[in-house]
């Protein structure tokens, strides 16, 4: 199922019922089409601008990226021309004993995070319903099983992919104690 981050309405222009005493019902299905249409252009108008200041975050971040790569590529280059091979010469116990490398780059995780949600998806959510509260039923299940648990579950993926995880990992010691 696709998740739609953007709706732009109102999708259908002239599906509205007219109200009664209406003299030229032609005239005002042409005003509520034109009306309807104007909400519309409205409607892309602000998807338009919310686009392009996505594009514009993102061509920020990769210009900082590419001029912190930069910086790194010179630094390397002016360390590389200092050296002379011949006056230098580096045993292999040298190399092995330096440092490994270590990068500055930090990592995303959570991507899916309420804070990190565009804001056409966080509007999206906010109009949704809310769930029912099934919550006041939990003190009344003799499991102690949460009851909106059984309606919607967040974690639902997290804990199915946990529970592989924990099962691959059961199944390889069990082969290792096999072929022992």
């Amino acid at each position: 199922m696709p998740l739609v981050k953007r709706n732009i309405d109102p999708r259908h222009l002239c599906h509205t019922a007219l109200p009664r005493g209406i003299k030229n019902e032609l005239e005002c299905v042409t005003n509520i089409s034109l009306a309807n249409i104007i909400r519309q252009l409205s409607s892309l108008s602000k998807y338009a601008e919310d686009i392009f200041g996505e594009l514009f975050n993102e061509a920020h971040s990769f210009s900082f990226r590419v001029n912190s790569l930069q910086e790194r590529v010179d630094r390397l280059s002016v360390s590389v021309t200092q050296l002379d091979p011949k006056e230098e010469e580096l045993s292999l116990q040298d190399i092995t004993m330096r440092k490994a490398f270590r990068s500055s780059t930090i990592q995303d995780q959570q991507l899916f995070d309420r804070k990190t949600l565009p804001i056409p998806l966080q509007e999206t959510y906010d109009v949704c319903e809310q769930p029912p509260p099934l919550n006041i039923l939990t003190p009344y299940r003799d499991d102690g099983k949460e009851g909106l648990k059984f309606y919607t579950n967040p974690s639902y993926f997290f804990d199915l992919w946990k529970e592989k995880m924990l099962q691959d990992t059961e199944d390889k010691r069990k082969e290792k104690r096999k072929q022992k």
